[in-house]
């Protein structure tokens, strides 16, 4: 059973809250001692501290396969301990449950604690979007291997994002930031409409809208978020098709795969519709060169990479976004059923071992199809497990934070025939007349 450790405000003269100065002074020694590279374990398993093991639910995965691996898992998140799931809990060394992950002091504090118990700490991973920037920090300040704070903004802002897609060569979307009308006004005079507008930082299509005309742009500007910078760019018609893999400590590939929507996401999150997407075999020529040369133009190095494009009906490959992270919805799983492997274990084999793994190659096509409920089936959920339980290989509800872009309910299939899976998500998206 893991060691648990609970956050809690510390008492005395000092206001509540503080961290004791004992404490302190043992983060100082650690972090000091990690800046000259020392390791206070004297040798031994890698030490991993996990940020948000239970969130989202695939942590668990990741957390049991770097054990098995021979790591040495800790934890840092903000749900109890009798809560975290079957899997996870034995996978943790020890768990520091925090009230707040956004308070950074706090999470430093629970790092010195880790460093103190269990010597250097050489990786701090939560494989999500949204804590890139702490993480960033944290291995600032701790000197641990991976994305430090002079870096990070260019995995976070899309802004920042062109220099590397001009470096690489590869096509890239005309793009200003927008702060006034005026300025989106210069750069709709140089493109036309429609425009697209978005946050320069953050992931997925939340806030993202398509603008065709001056009535929409003005309304843009009356319900634009306060202290959210955004950028505009030139509307591209074609599908996002992506790049995605795992790219070792050397920068090499080691593996690759690439999934194309059916649809625009962000149509499908402002229209409130149901998704599809589907993960091929084989990557296209176009994708894989262009997808290798923006990680070449990144310099990435041990990570999962998720690169997103255009692919436009003239055969053009335009760079779009990157996301130094698993892909998102059920698409890390769906290179699993593709590939038939288990990208959990080729990651911390990766990372703990630095492990290549491989070859990896296709087997057979993976597609995602979800469901709205507010949206009126021709057929129901047991009419779609009659008629294509065959290529169904998971089926649940999704987490209600993910569902406006990724639905309520989804099915995960698999066959070697693309014909029959699109027939299969045609049934499962059907609608009443």
């Amino acid at each position: 059973m893991a060691a648990v450790l609970q956050e809690r405000s510390c008492g005395g003269k000092g206001r509540p809250g503080r961290t004791p100065r004992k404490l302190f002074h043992t983060q100082d020694k650690c972090a000091k001692l990690a800046a000259r590279g020392h390791d206070l374990r004297g040798g031994g398993a890698l030490n991993f501290v996990f940020f948000s093991p239970h969130f989202p639910a695939n942590g668990a995965d990741f957390c049991d396969r770097l054990k098995k691996a021979g790591a040495t898992v800790l934890g840092i998140g903000d749900a109890p301990y009798e809560t975290l799931s079957a899997k996870l809990k034995p996978a943790l060394a020890e768990y520091y449950r925090v009230a707040d992950m956004e308070d950074y002091d706090v999470v430093f504090r629970a790092m010195g604690h880790f460093i103190h118990r269990w010597g250097r700490i050489d990786r701090f991973e939560s494989l999500n979007e949204h804590w890139l920037e702490l993480e960033a920090n944290i291995r600032t300040d701790f000197n641990i291997f991976g994305t430090k704070l002079d870096f990070v903004k260019n995995l976070k802002r899309k802004s920042r994002m062109r220099a590397f897609f001009r470096k690489s060569g590869v096509e890239t979307i005309p793009q200003r930031k927008c702060s006034d009308r005026a300025g989106a006004m210069t750069f709709i005079r140089r493109v036309g409409y429609p425009v697209v507008v978005k946050p320069d930082s953050g992931s997925g299509a939340s806030n993202t809208f398509k603008i065709s005309n001056p009535k929409e742009l003005d309304q843009f500007f009356r319900d634009k978020p306060e202290g959210v910078t955004f950028v505009m760019e030139q509307f591209i018609e074609g599908l996002v098709v992506t790049y995605d893999g795992l790219v070792n400590r050397d920068g090499e590939v080691v593996l690759a795969a690439s999934h194309r929507y059916d649809q625009s996401v962000m149509e499908v999150v402002n229209r409130d519709r149901h998704m599809s997407y589907t993960c091929f075999p084989e990557i296209s020529p176009a994708v894989e060169e262009a997808g290798r040369k923006i990680l070449k133009a990144f310099d990435v190095r041990e990570r999962f990479f998720h690169i997103e494009l255009f692919e436009t009906k003239d055969d053009r490959v335009i760079a779009l976004e990157v996301n130094m992270r698993p892909p998102g919805a059920w698409m890390t799983d769906a290179i699993n059923y593709t590939f038939d492997i288990d990208v959990y274990a080729a990651w911390a084999d990766m990372v703990v071992k630095d492990a290549a793994g491989g070859p990896y190659k296709g087997k057979y096509f993976t597609a995602y199809a979800s469901r709205k409920r507010h949206l009126d089936y021709l057929h129901s959920h047991a009419d779609v497990l009659a008629a294509h339980g065959d290529k169904i290989v998971h089926h649940q509800a999704i987490e209600e934070v993910f569902s406006r872009a990724m639905g309520n309910y989804a099915y995960q299939m698999r066959s070697k025939d693309p014909t029959a899976l699109r027939q299969a998500v045609n049934y499962i998206h059907a609608e009443k007349a």
